[in-house]
């Protein structure tokens, strides 16, 4: 499989009509805070607007939905993956993307056949409180030599001036969600990383 080299992540399906059409084709929704008709509508907005925009859309932990709601991707973190049903997931045709941090992790994700494995965070990130380290791109070259041809996925504090430097290590794709979704102009901001990245 291979992923679109520029990876968004939103967290609100209000962000995909001013975003996709920078000419992004991956997009990850990662919804939080929600109750679940709240969430059924976030899901259900974002695979219509993706569909129009001819846009991959990438479910964050509700594979449940996703597969209510006929979405065919999904991306779980380790606490997820634990609990994830990922045989009825592959039964419906899901895809399945999975986080990792640490060698346990990737044993654990490598163990559950994904079509892609991220990897992170790469550099310091303000998104969330993480208990791993930055990685640095040592680290995104061990892992890619670990996975072989699975396409690798970084994150992490990435902004347009590390990208080459991450795909030189080795990531197939780069996902990024404050460099975005924080700046002044978040449209001209997508269609930069779209350049910069194709």
């Amino acid at each position: 499989m291979k992923l679109d080299p520029f990876y968004l992540i939103v967290d609100r399906a209000s962000w995909l009509p001013r975003l996709l059409p920078q000419g992004v084709k991956l997009v990850q929704l990662r919804a939080k805070d929600m109750d679940e008709a709240e969430l059924r509508r976030e899901i259900a907005t974002a695979r219509e607007v993706c569909a129009r925009f001819g846009a991959q859309l990438i479910v964050n932990d509700y594979w449940k939905l996703a597969i209510e709601l006929g979405c065919d991707f999904v991306h779980l973190g380790q606490e997820d993956l634990a609990e994830a049903d990922v045989p009825a997931m592959r039964r419906a045709g899901l895809k399945l993307g999975i986080s990792t941090h640490d060698e346990a992790e990737l044993e654990a994700a490598l163990l559950a056949g994904p079509d892609y494995i991220a990897f992170g965070p790469i550099y310091p990130t303000i998104l969330k409180k993480m208990r791993w380290a930055p990685q640095g791109l040592e680290r995104v070259r061990q892992w890619k030599t670990r996975i072989g041809d699975l396409p690798l996925v970084g994150i992490g504090g990435l902004t347009i001036e590390r990208a080459a430097g991450v795909r030189q290590a080795g990531a197939d794709s780069l996902a990024v969600v404050t460099d975005i979704l924080l700046n002044d102009n978040p449209e001209a901001r997508a269609r930069e990383w779209v350049l910069a990245t194709r």
